[in-house]
């Protein structure tokens, strides 16, 4: 089984069970690792966290939405299979095999069909998406990698860089057949267009250190851009004036201004970053550190890492939700996919005035509620209940029938693990002694 066109932190593919829970963690580099686990996993950030985790195929890779952000899919390169993950029941729906060794997905501008490369045929399948079922297989250079559709979807590009060569085979996607082979810089790996679709930008591995930048017009490959150590994925922000690369011997992420084809900036970030995801509104850059089992959340108009989500083992791919709700991460050494809940506000209570008055033989009954996805939990966050009555952290829900006389000062808090919390006023309930008759 040859091993995949990549930098030497990045993985590299199961060449054994032993040596896939070894690969790169060996030596020091498991050490180091050690160390981590003493200092324990990063706090996330407020506004993003992993609610989920959804169990797929064996070393997944890659992950690509469909353009209605129904469905997501999932390369799983040990399995030869495709995980088809159902967004709405956030459990895998199907799976597709494909060929052999299959790493790079995407999925065309109109949800028709989906592209998966597989390195051990040195072919591309073509699944239909209603069906579910691979329906041809297109004939690519050796060792193919990664795949993206252009805007339009009358193109695709895929990077091969068998026996050392760099090129991008372009498809028909009409036709399903190779039309043209571009080369570029040694050992490509990913390749992303330009919102307008008049560039494209292609990393290029090891010791290359760059960006080729293709002109899709006349299909050339016509200037290089330098960035970090051993580029690894690439990605537009919406509007195309920036691209994002992870550098995974830098430990770092390029910022190319787009209009000048120059690097300004360089954002530090976790261990070992493999793939980049830009928000679709602009706003974020997600970042897979394969080596801190982490995700790096930067903010694109300061440029600065403002979050990090601890995720499952050796996380790889990533895809950011169409509607921005969600981010999916591929976790090669878990075979699973973290999904990490995006908030685009903070969460707000709804009803937080509950009766100030009650009796201590009359029934209480209120019900908090906040906005917020997921639906927050409810708890008292200081001072306390009138005896007899309890709040239901699920449903918001305070009840009981108070069985002391007195002032009762608190606050209720809500929560989700994802957004900010939202907290009470100070509630203030006098409960009166009921009369004997």
């Amino acid at each position: 089984m040859q091993l995949l066109n990549t930098g030497s932190r990045r993985y590299q593919g199961p060449r054994s069970s032993a040596a896939r829970l070894r690969g790169r963690r060996a030596g020091i580099l498991g050490t180091i690792l050690a160390a981590l686990v003493l200092i324990g996993p990063v706090p996330a950030n407020a506004a993003a966290a992993v609610t989920s985790t959804i169990p797929v195929g064996s070393s997944p890779r890659n992950v690509a939405f469909t353009p209605d952000g129904s469905k997501a899919y999932v390369t799983n390169w040990e399995s030869g299979t495709v995980s088809v993950i159902d967004v709405a029941s956030g459990a895998v729906a199907s799976t597709i095999p494909v060929g052999p060794s299959p790493l790079g997905v995407a999925v065309a501008p109109d949800g028709s069909i989906a592209y998966v490369t597989s390195g051990d045929s040195d072919s591309v399948s073509v699944i239909d998406v209603v069906s579910g079922t691979v329906t041809s297989t297109i004939t690519i250079g050796a060792a193919p990698f990664a795949v993206a559709f252009a805007p339009d979807g009358a193109t695709a590009y895929v990077t091969s860089g068998g026996s050392g060569s760099g090129t991008v085979s372009v498809i028909d996607v009409a036709s399903g057949t190779v039309t043209s082979t571009i080369p570029v810089g040694p050992l490509p790996n990913a390749v992303a267009f330009a919102p307008d679709g008049s560039t494209a930008y292609v990393t290029n591995g090891q010791d290359s250190d760059m960006v080729s930048v293709i002109d899709v017009a006349s299909g050339t490959w016509t200037s290089t851009i330098p960035v970090g150590s051993s580029p690894t994925d690439v990605a537009f922000t919406p509007d195309g004036s920036a691209a994002y690369t992870a550098n995974n011997e830098g430990d770092s992420v390029s910022v190319i201004d787009v209009a000048s084809n120059r690097v300004t900036s360089t954002i530090p970030v976790g261990w070992a970053p493999d793939s980049v995801a830009i928000a679709p509104d602009g706003s974020a850059a997600y970042v897979t550190n394969s080596g801190a089992d982490t995700v790096s959340v930067i903010d694109v108009a300061s440029n600065t890492v403002t979050s990090t989500v601890p995720t499952g083992a050796h996380p790889t791919g990533i895809a950011a939700a169409p509607d921005g709700s969600a981010v999916y991460v591929v976790n090669t050494l878990s075979n699973t996919v973290s999904v990490i809940t995006v908030d685009a506000a903070p969460l707000a209570f709804t009803a937080a005035t509950p009766p100030t008055k009650a009796n201590t033989r009359a029934a209480y009954n209120y019900t908090f509620a906040a906005t917020g996805a997921p639906a927050p939990t409810f708890r008292v966050s200081s001072g306390a209940l009138p005896a007899g009555l309890s709040l239901d952290g699920a449903t918001g829900v305070l009840s009981g029938t108070p069985t002391k006389a007195g002032k009762f000062t608190f606050r209720v808090t809500a929560a989700n693990g994802v957004s900010s919390h939202a907290v009470t006023d100070r509630i203030t309930i006098t409960v009166t002694k009921a009369k004997v008759r």
